[in-house]
Order: C-alpha cells, then structure tokens, then sequence
C-alpha cells in the first residue's frame, strides 16, 4: 500500500521531526556521492531528461509529451523512455497512448533499445538521478504550489538533491496555475543567474464535456492533487468535495465503493484525472468523468529553439 508524503515535509519551515531525520539525511546524502560515476553519453541519439528535484508530482509527464508533440513537427522521430515501476504503469500506459515508449529496469537498456530502432531523440521521464547517462538536455520540473517544500533532502524534506544544485543545470520548468511565480524565479536566479526558467499551465482539453451546473466530487492519486482541482475551478466547475490519495495509488474495491457512495449522498458527478482513470480497468468506470488535460507552455518559442538546436548538433 501506498503512503501519502508526510505533510511536514511541505510546511515552509522545517518541522521537528525533520530535524530528527537530519542525520538521515546526511548520511544519504553522502552516499549517493560515494556512488556517483561518470555519466555516459551515447553518440548515436540525442537524449532530453525532464525529472526533478522534489519527489513527484511536478508534471514531468506532461512536459514530456509536450515536447514529443513539438519534435514531431519539426519531422524528427522520437520516443519516449520510462524506466519501470510496477507502481507506475498509469503513467506507462498515457505515454504509450501518446507515442512509442520503451521501458526496462535499467534506462540504458530501454535507450539501447530505441537506438537500434533508429529514432533520432529520446526524451526520458524521470531520470535526473541516474549515474549511468549523460543527457544532452535536462529540464529540472516543480510544481508551482508544492515548490521545495520545507527545502530539505529526504528523509527530512521531500527533495532528492539539495535546491543548490541548480547550479548544475541550465534549465527549469514551473508547472501549475501561475502560483508565486516571482519569489519562486527570484529564488532560482540567486542560485543560478544564468538558468533558462520556462514555465507552464494545465489547460483541460475536454472541459466542455462538463455541466457547469451540476456539483461535482473530485477524486486523484497524483502528486499535484491540489494543483488539480484549481485547474477545475478555475474553469468554473463546482466543486463540493475532492479526495486526495498518494501518488501512482491503486485502488481498492472499498475505496472504489467510498468514491461513489460519497459522490451520491452530493448528488454530485465524479471527476478524475486520465491517469486515475486508467488506473480503474478494474472497475465499472460507467459513473467516473476524467478530464484530459494538455500543458500550454508560456514563451514556447524558447523551448522550440533550444529543441531545435539540439536536434541540429548532431
């Protein structure tokens, strides 16, 4: 079973118990770079990672469809790598629908893989991490509202490397509803003055499909629950409840059971995001609404230029 983070872990000052956890932290940190090797890269393919820093929920997948979606007019032939979590196969199944994706336990396995099928560009969801590949573009992604949280590694804090490390990177990408967008870019240009901040919103693509009289129950297992449901109410949906459950969760019969029976003592229509939605093959999902979203990239002009070059520096 899935766990929900711990809530401290985005409060905007560190809580006791992630004082506690610092020596935790310490040690993990230290380890990872006792484990650190060179990064190789692969002369045959260009590859694009977007991952972040803070552990989940900052809209990687769909930047990384995005970006497919811009190559693919530009005529470049690209795919999609993911390595694989038997907890992820949400995620597995909507890059699938949206291109080719290759998956394996290691990332360099699936990339050998897509070398040998002659795509030109490998865009990589999740992955920044990863000692054994040198990208030759990383995009660092967060989530307008869960920012750093609390600014901490884990276990005290809900990031992977320390916020200083931007310092190695050349570029963000701010996902969400346009949330404290100037303290959070003021913050990343005191690390790095130089770094390229590309930012973005969730748009819904199906939201006319929705009564805007009607009430509505929201349900999600995403890390950007909250981002989410301001999506939707931004766009004038009423919205008497919304339930949040961990990240990439699987649901049982009894929390399927929950949903409903809640969604009927509202007298409301059920709304979800499309990777719950392909989460519930196993249940009648005749009474669940999903909402398709696509992500609309500001100054897209930008990106579509850092994109091309790459491509061209082959």
């Amino acid at each position: 079973m899935k766990l929900k983070k711990p809530k401290f872990w985005d409060y905007k000052e560190p809580h006791l118990y992630s004082y506690l956890l610092l020596p935790f932290s310490i040690i993990l940190n230290l380890l990872s770079k006792i484990k650190s090797k060179p990064k190789l890269a692969s002369p045959e393919i260009k590859t694009i990672c977007i991952g972040n820093i803070y552990i989940g929920g900052t809209g990687k997948t769909s930047l990384v469809i995005k970006i497919k979606e811009i190559l693919e007019k530009k005529n470049i032939k690209v795919c999609f790598i993911k390595k694989f979590y038997s907890d992820q196969i949400d995620e597995q199944k909507l890059l699938s629908k949206n291109g080719q994706l290759f998956t394996s336990i290691k990332r360099v396995d699936a990339l050998d893989e897509a070398i040998s099928e002659g795509y030109k560009i490998a865009i990589f969801d999740d992955g920044l991490q990863d000692t054994s590949i040198k990208y030759n573009l990383e995009i660092v992604c967060f989530n307008n509202l869960n920012w750093i949280g609390n600014g901490l590694t884990l276990p005290s804090g809900p990031l992977r490397e320390g916020i200083n490390n931007l310092r190695f990177y050349d570029n963000v990408f701010l996902n969400g509803n346009e949330e404290h967008l100037i303290d959070i870019k003021n913050q990343i240009k005191k690390i790095n003055p130089e770094i390229n901040i590309n930012q973005g919103k969730y748009i819904p693509l199906n939201i006319e499909d929705f009564n805007k009289e009607y009430d509505y129950l929201v349900f999600s297992g995403i890390g950007n629950h909250k981002t989410f449901v301001n999506m939707l109410k931004n766009n004038n949906l009423k919205i008497v409840d919304d339930l949040e459950y961990p990240d990439h969760y699987q649901y049982s019969q009894k929390d399927f059971y929950e949903i409903v029976n809640k969604a009927k003592k509202y007298d409301a229509k059920i709304i979800t995001t499309e990777k719950d939605y392909l989460r519930l093959d196993s249940f009648d999902k005749t009474e669940i609404l999903f909402i398709k979203s696509t992500l609309e990239i500001f100054d897209e002009k930008n990106l579509i230029q850092a994109l091309i070059n790459l491509n061209e520096n082959n």
